[in-house]
Protein backbone atom coordinates (compact mmCIF):
# COMPACT_ATOMS: atom_id res chain seq x y z
CA UNK A 1 0.00 0.00 0.00
CA UNK A 2 1.59 3.67 -1.19
CA UNK A 3 1.64 6.19 1.76
CA UNK A 4 0.42 9.37 0.08
CA UNK A 5 -0.42 12.84 1.91
CA UNK A 6 -2.13 15.73 0.22
CA UNK A 7 -0.09 17.83 -1.46
CA UNK A 8 -0.77 21.40 0.28
CA UNK A 9 1.31 19.61 3.27
CA UNK A 10 4.28 20.34 1.40
CA UNK A 11 3.37 22.48 -1.30
CA UNK A 12 1.53 25.97 -0.49
CA UNK A 13 0.41 29.14 -1.95
CA UNK A 14 3.35 30.67 -3.11
CA UNK A 15 6.44 28.12 -2.37
CA UNK A 16 8.17 26.63 -5.10
CA UNK A 17 6.71 23.53 -6.08
CA UNK A 18 9.90 21.31 -6.61
CA UNK A 19 11.33 21.81 -3.44
CA UNK A 20 7.76 21.11 -1.73
CA UNK A 21 7.88 17.91 -3.93
CA UNK A 22 11.79 17.05 -3.22
CA UNK A 23 10.99 17.13 0.57
CA UNK A 24 7.95 15.19 0.18
CA UNK A 25 10.35 12.54 -1.42
CA UNK A 26 12.63 12.65 1.29
CA UNK A 27 10.36 12.48 3.78
CA UNK A 28 9.64 8.71 2.15
CA UNK A 29 6.24 9.76 0.58
CA UNK A 30 5.50 7.71 -2.75
CA UNK A 31 2.03 9.37 -3.95
CA UNK A 32 0.25 12.83 -3.15
CA UNK A 33 -3.28 14.26 -3.07
CA UNK A 34 -3.20 16.92 -5.76
CA UNK A 35 -5.20 19.77 -4.09
CA UNK A 36 -4.99 22.06 -6.78
CA UNK A 37 -8.46 21.89 -8.02
CA UNK A 38 -9.94 22.60 -5.06
CA UNK A 39 -10.51 26.45 -4.83
CA UNK A 40 -11.54 27.56 -8.16
CA UNK A 41 -10.64 31.67 -6.98
CA UNK A 42 -6.68 29.89 -7.30
CA UNK A 43 -4.55 31.27 -10.41
CA UNK A 44 -4.58 27.75 -11.65
CA UNK A 45 -8.25 28.26 -12.91
CA UNK A 46 -7.33 31.29 -14.49
CA UNK A 47 -5.18 30.11 -16.98
CA UNK A 48 -6.18 29.22 -20.38
CA UNK A 49 -7.14 25.74 -21.38
CA UNK A 50 -3.47 25.28 -23.21
CA UNK A 51 -1.51 27.03 -20.01
CA UNK A 52 -3.82 24.89 -17.59
CA UNK A 53 -2.65 21.93 -19.39
CA UNK A 54 0.68 23.02 -20.01
CA UNK A 55 1.06 24.09 -16.01
CA UNK A 56 -0.32 20.08 -14.76
CA UNK A 57 1.84 18.52 -17.31
CA UNK A 58 4.98 20.80 -15.63
CA UNK A 59 3.81 19.74 -12.23
CA UNK A 60 3.38 15.71 -13.32
CA UNK A 61 7.05 16.11 -14.57
CA UNK A 62 8.50 17.61 -11.14
CA UNK A 63 6.20 15.15 -9.03
CA UNK A 64 7.23 12.22 -11.55
CA UNK A 65 11.09 12.80 -11.16
CA UNK A 66 10.76 12.97 -7.75
CA UNK A 67 8.99 9.19 -7.46
CA UNK A 68 5.92 10.55 -6.30
CA UNK A 69 2.71 9.85 -7.76
CA UNK A 70 -0.84 11.75 -8.14
CA UNK A 71 -3.01 8.55 -6.80
CA UNK A 72 -6.06 10.66 -6.67
CA UNK A 73 -7.00 14.36 -6.45
CA UNK A 74 -9.76 16.34 -5.09
CA UNK A 75 -12.30 18.23 -7.14
CA UNK A 76 -13.60 21.54 -6.71
CA UNK A 77 -15.44 22.32 -3.42
CA UNK A 78 -16.95 25.74 -1.66
CA UNK A 79 -18.21 26.54 1.22
CA UNK A 80 -21.08 27.96 1.87
CA UNK A 81 -23.10 25.92 -0.56
CA UNK A 82 -24.08 26.91 -3.39
CA UNK A 83 -26.27 24.33 -5.54
CA UNK A 84 -29.64 25.11 -4.66
CA UNK A 85 -30.35 26.42 -8.31
CA UNK A 86 -29.88 24.82 -12.00
CA UNK A 87 -27.37 27.96 -12.80
CA UNK A 88 -25.43 26.95 -9.89
CA UNK A 89 -25.32 23.20 -10.35
CA UNK A 90 -24.44 23.49 -14.34
CA UNK A 91 -21.55 26.57 -12.96
CA UNK A 92 -20.42 23.44 -10.74
CA UNK A 93 -20.51 20.59 -13.47
CA UNK A 94 -18.68 22.66 -15.27
CA UNK A 95 -15.76 23.10 -12.77
CA UNK A 96 -15.88 19.27 -11.76
CA UNK A 97 -15.51 18.53 -15.34
CA UNK A 98 -12.32 20.65 -15.79
CA UNK A 99 -11.13 19.03 -13.00
CA UNK A 100 -11.62 15.53 -14.29
CA UNK A 101 -9.89 15.97 -17.10
CA UNK A 102 -6.92 18.10 -15.28
CA UNK A 103 -6.78 15.12 -12.64
CA UNK A 104 -6.67 12.94 -16.57
CA UNK A 105 -3.16 15.25 -17.24
CA UNK A 106 -2.10 14.55 -14.27
CA UNK A 107 -2.07 10.94 -14.80
CA UNK A 108 -4.29 9.99 -12.14
CA UNK A 109 -7.42 8.02 -12.45
CA UNK A 110 -9.34 8.57 -9.29
CA UNK A 111 -11.31 11.92 -7.94
CA UNK A 112 -13.14 12.63 -4.91
CA UNK A 113 -15.61 14.62 -4.66
CA UNK A 114 -18.53 15.73 -2.43
CA UNK A 115 -22.17 15.72 -3.07
CA UNK A 116 -24.40 18.44 -4.25
CA UNK A 117 -25.62 20.18 -0.91
CA UNK A 118 -28.81 21.99 -2.96
CA UNK A 119 -30.46 22.67 1.06
CA UNK A 120 -26.78 23.55 2.51
CA UNK A 121 -26.02 21.31 5.86
CA UNK A 122 -30.11 20.40 6.39
CA UNK A 123 -31.55 18.96 3.68
CA UNK A 124 -35.66 19.86 3.60
CA UNK A 125 -36.70 17.31 0.66
CA UNK A 126 -34.27 14.06 1.01
CA UNK A 127 -36.31 12.82 -1.99
CA UNK A 128 -35.16 15.95 -4.16
CA UNK A 129 -31.91 15.61 -3.21
CA UNK A 130 -31.08 11.78 -4.13
CA UNK A 131 -32.83 13.17 -7.17
CA UNK A 132 -30.61 16.13 -8.05
CA UNK A 133 -27.59 14.31 -6.89
CA UNK A 134 -28.38 11.19 -9.23
CA UNK A 135 -29.11 13.20 -12.39
CA UNK A 136 -26.00 15.25 -12.03
CA UNK A 137 -23.34 12.32 -11.02
CA UNK A 138 -24.71 9.97 -13.92
CA UNK A 139 -24.04 12.81 -16.39
CA UNK A 140 -20.54 13.40 -14.41
CA UNK A 141 -19.58 9.63 -14.72
CA UNK A 142 -19.47 9.70 -18.48
CA UNK A 143 -17.16 12.48 -18.22
CA UNK A 144 -15.09 10.18 -15.81
CA UNK A 145 -15.72 7.54 -18.49
CA UNK A 146 -14.50 9.62 -21.17
CA UNK A 147 -11.05 10.66 -19.55
CA UNK A 148 -10.56 7.37 -18.01
CA UNK A 149 -11.12 8.68 -13.66
CA UNK A 150 -13.04 7.22 -11.56
CA UNK A 151 -15.38 9.95 -9.18
CA UNK A 152 -15.04 9.18 -5.91
CA UNK A 153 -18.06 10.24 -3.26
CA UNK A 154 -17.13 11.32 0.06
CA UNK A 155 -18.89 10.76 3.06
CA UNK A 156 -19.63 13.58 4.96
CA UNK A 157 -20.02 15.58 8.70
CA UNK A 158 -22.89 17.21 8.58
CA UNK A 159 -25.91 14.99 10.34
CA UNK A 160 -28.51 16.90 8.82
CA UNK A 161 -28.09 15.90 5.30
CA UNK A 162 -29.32 12.99 3.06
CA UNK A 163 -25.99 12.09 1.61
CA UNK A 164 -23.73 12.22 4.45
CA UNK A 165 -23.51 8.73 6.27
CA UNK A 166 -21.88 5.49 4.97
CA UNK A 167 -24.36 3.66 4.56
CA UNK A 168 -26.80 6.20 2.95
CA UNK A 169 -23.86 7.15 0.51
CA UNK A 170 -23.28 4.01 -0.10
CA UNK A 171 -27.16 2.64 -0.68
CA UNK A 172 -26.77 5.87 -3.26
CA UNK A 173 -23.34 4.66 -4.82
CA UNK A 174 -24.55 1.27 -5.64
CA UNK A 175 -28.17 2.74 -7.02
CA UNK A 176 -26.28 4.81 -10.12
CA UNK A 177 -25.49 1.40 -11.85
CA UNK A 178 -21.54 2.75 -13.02
CA UNK A 179 -18.35 1.51 -12.52
CA UNK A 180 -17.83 5.14 -12.96
CA UNK A 181 -18.86 6.31 -9.30
CA UNK A 182 -17.42 4.89 -6.50
CA UNK A 183 -16.72 5.60 -2.63
CA UNK A 184 -14.06 8.12 -0.75
CA UNK A 185 -13.91 7.02 2.94
CA UNK A 186 -13.08 10.04 5.31
CA UNK A 187 -12.34 8.89 8.19
CA UNK A 188 -12.53 12.30 10.47
CA UNK A 189 -16.16 12.38 8.57
CA UNK A 190 -17.33 9.14 10.10
CA UNK A 191 -15.51 10.41 13.53
CA UNK A 192 -17.98 13.46 13.71
CA UNK A 193 -20.86 11.08 12.31
CA UNK A 194 -20.56 8.68 15.34
CA UNK A 195 -19.02 5.86 13.04
CA UNK A 196 -16.82 3.66 13.47
CA UNK A 197 -14.35 3.81 10.16
CA UNK A 198 -12.94 0.28 10.46
CA UNK A 199 -16.55 -1.23 10.30
CA UNK A 200 -17.47 1.63 7.53
CA UNK A 201 -14.40 -0.13 5.17
CA UNK A 202 -15.89 -3.46 5.73
CA UNK A 203 -19.68 -2.26 5.11
CA UNK A 204 -17.72 -0.57 1.67
CA UNK A 205 -15.82 -3.15 0.79
CA UNK A 206 -12.96 -3.63 -1.80
CA UNK A 207 -15.25 -3.25 -4.70
CA UNK A 208 -16.84 0.13 -3.68
CA UNK A 209 -13.72 1.27 -1.53
CA UNK A 210 -11.64 3.38 -4.05
CA UNK A 211 -10.28 6.40 -2.29
CA UNK A 212 -9.08 7.39 1.87
CA UNK A 213 -9.08 10.13 3.28
CA UNK A 214 -7.29 9.35 6.99
CA UNK A 215 -7.08 12.08 9.51
CA UNK A 216 -8.42 12.33 13.34
CA UNK A 217 -10.58 14.32 15.14
CA UNK A 218 -12.62 14.84 18.64
CA UNK A 219 -15.74 13.10 17.09
CA UNK A 220 -17.75 16.79 17.63
CA UNK A 221 -15.81 18.62 14.86
CA UNK A 222 -14.14 18.15 11.50
CA UNK A 223 -10.73 19.23 12.87
CA UNK A 224 -8.09 17.19 10.15
CA UNK A 225 -5.99 16.07 12.81
CA UNK A 226 -2.95 13.73 12.71
CA UNK A 227 -3.66 9.77 13.39
CA UNK A 228 -3.68 9.17 17.16
CA UNK A 229 -4.67 12.64 18.07
CA UNK A 230 -8.61 12.00 18.82
CA UNK A 231 -10.87 9.06 18.95
CA UNK A 232 -10.53 7.14 16.22
CA UNK A 233 -9.52 3.36 17.00
CA UNK A 234 -6.61 3.47 14.55
CA UNK A 235 -5.54 -0.07 15.36
CA UNK A 236 -9.15 -1.53 13.98
CA UNK A 237 -9.29 0.62 10.63
CA UNK A 238 -5.79 -0.48 9.77
CA UNK A 239 -7.16 -4.09 9.93
CA UNK A 240 -10.17 -3.40 8.53
CA UNK A 241 -7.79 -2.49 5.59
CA UNK A 242 -6.08 -6.17 5.40
CA UNK A 243 -9.43 -7.82 6.13
CA UNK A 244 -11.08 -6.35 2.44
CA UNK A 245 -7.63 -6.56 1.03
CA UNK A 246 -7.90 -2.58 -0.09
CA UNK A 247 -5.84 -1.87 -2.96
CA UNK A 248 -5.46 2.01 -2.83
CA UNK A 249 -3.25 4.38 -1.17
CA UNK A 250 -2.81 5.66 2.58
CA UNK A 251 -3.74 8.75 2.13
CA UNK A 252 -3.44 11.50 4.43
CA UNK A 253 -5.36 14.40 4.37
CA UNK A 254 -3.97 16.19 7.55
CA UNK A 255 -0.14 17.89 7.80
CA UNK A 256 1.09 19.46 11.06
CA UNK A 257 1.01 22.62 12.36
CA UNK A 258 2.68 25.48 10.85
CA UNK A 259 3.29 27.08 13.95
CA UNK A 260 6.33 24.54 14.88
CA UNK A 261 10.18 25.61 14.80
CA UNK A 262 11.98 24.03 11.59
CA UNK A 263 13.12 21.66 13.39
CA UNK A 264 9.81 20.15 15.56
CA UNK A 265 8.20 20.22 11.94
CA UNK A 266 11.13 18.19 10.32
CA UNK A 267 10.68 15.63 13.10
CA UNK A 268 7.01 16.18 12.86
CA UNK A 269 6.33 15.17 9.49
CA UNK A 270 8.82 12.43 9.38
CA UNK A 271 6.67 11.26 12.17
CA UNK A 272 3.59 11.51 10.65
CA UNK A 273 4.89 9.39 7.54
CA UNK A 274 6.11 6.82 10.09
CA UNK A 275 2.96 6.69 12.05
CA UNK A 276 1.19 6.20 7.90
CA UNK A 277 3.47 3.48 7.14
CA UNK A 278 2.45 1.40 10.40
CA UNK A 279 -1.29 2.15 9.71
CA UNK A 280 -0.79 0.67 6.20
CA UNK A 281 1.34 -2.41 8.06
CA UNK A 282 4.35 -1.65 6.84
CA UNK A 283 6.13 -1.37 9.96
CA UNK A 284 8.54 1.70 10.28
CA UNK A 285 10.56 2.60 7.48
CA UNK A 286 14.00 3.60 7.98
CA UNK A 287 14.45 7.55 7.78
CA UNK A 288 16.60 8.81 4.93
CA UNK A 289 18.19 12.80 4.22
CA UNK A 290 19.19 11.24 0.83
Amino acid sequence: MKISILSTAYIGQGEDFAAGAEKMRRHGYEATDYQGFVRTQEPLWMLSEAAFERTLLEQRHILTECGIEVCQTHGPWRYPMRDATAEDRAERFSKMAKAIRGTAILGCDRMAIHNLMPSGVTDVDPDAVREINADFFLRLSEVGREYGVTVCLENMPYRGQTLARVPDMLSFVRSLGTEWIRMCLDTGHCAVQGESPADAVRLIGKENLCILHVHDNDGKQDLHLRPGEGVIDWEAFSASLSEIGFEGALSLETSVPKELSSEEREEAQRALFQRACRLAGRGERPKTNA
